[in-house]
């Protein structure tokens, strides 16, 4: 599969937010976008899904323009992982995780012996059946993106939309979710992911779009995570470092440069 979006803008109403927007990923890449709050990359998501109709441009898979797709075909095609989900009824998990057969179901059918298989296979795939009959609303934060993420694979897509999948987590279950994707991406899926940590670039982005208020810089990790594109799209200050872990191989990280206010003064003053 081949996603695509060429020379794109989008917004609400007369209203722009993002323009001359180009992107694409392909089955087995992480496509992973960052960008400080308010960049608009909820708006770029929105308008990959077809939910915001595009201003100008235009957004293929396989060549086939997604604005002439039903809203059925597009749910069957690309799943959705949101940032937070809290339904209001305290529905189990395997209740939730079915929700996502909803695309291949009548208006009025009840969900069939083998949408509920699916949606066993989809949370034994991520390694969490044990989960099956808990309380969507008990479990952990960890727990519950899990959940969600079986809840996009049920509907069998072939590419993940992610908003923000580590959002809220601890550091151990940010770590699994990572681990989900690349192990989903190495099975064929393609996957845009929104983050707000560029070490999560070096982890698992196969391509990189850094969305900034006066640009889109996008390519290869590498190539667009560095200290100079981080300090123009968030206006701070940066170190990329680098170390080899024996069993591992090269690793990068970025870590900020925090300043006390003495070295704020200081830094002033020389300006």
């Amino acid at each position: 599969m081949i996603f695509e979006a060429e020379d794109i803008s989008c917004g609400y109403g007369n209203q722009k937010v993002l323009e001359h927007i180009s992107m694409s990923v392909r089955s087995g890449e992480v496509f992973c976008l960052l960008g400080p709050n308010g960049v608009g990359k909820t708006t770029l998501f929105r308008s990959m899904m077809g939910s915001l109709p595009l201003m100008a441009g235009s957004i293929r898979i396989d060549g086939e323009d997604l604005s002439r797709w039903s809203v059925r075909r597009r749910a069957r095609t690309i799943g959705y992982v949101p940032q937070v989900h809290t339904p209001p009824f305290p529905f189990t998990v395997i209740d939730v995780v079915t929700m996502g057969r909803t695309a291949y179901l009548g208006h009025t059918a009840s969900p069939s012996r083998r949408d509920v298989e699916i949606a066993e296979q989809a949370l034994e795939k991520l390694g969490v059946s044990y989960l099956h009959d808990k309380i969507y609303t008990e479990i952990s934060g960890g727990e519950r993106q899990m959940v969600l993420v079986a809840r996009a694979l049920s509907q069998q897509p072939q590419m993940l939309v992610m908003d923000e999948p580590t959002a809220n987590l601890d550091f151990g279950n940010q770590v699994r979710v990572l681990e989900q994707v690349n192990s989903l991406a190495e099975q064929g899926m393609a996957i845009v992911m929104t983050t707000h940590f560029p070490d999560h670039a070096f982890l698992c982005g196969s391509r990189i779009g850094l969305l900034r208020r006066d640009g889109f810089d996008i390519g290869a990790p590498n190539e667009v995570v560095t200290e100079e594109t981080l300090r123009r799209a968030y206006g701070v200050d940066v170190r990329i470092v680098e170390k080899v872990v024996d069993d591992v191989g090269k690793l990068k990280s970025c870590i900020p440069i925090v300043r006390n206010a003495a070295d704020r003064r200081t830094s002033d003053r020389w300006q």
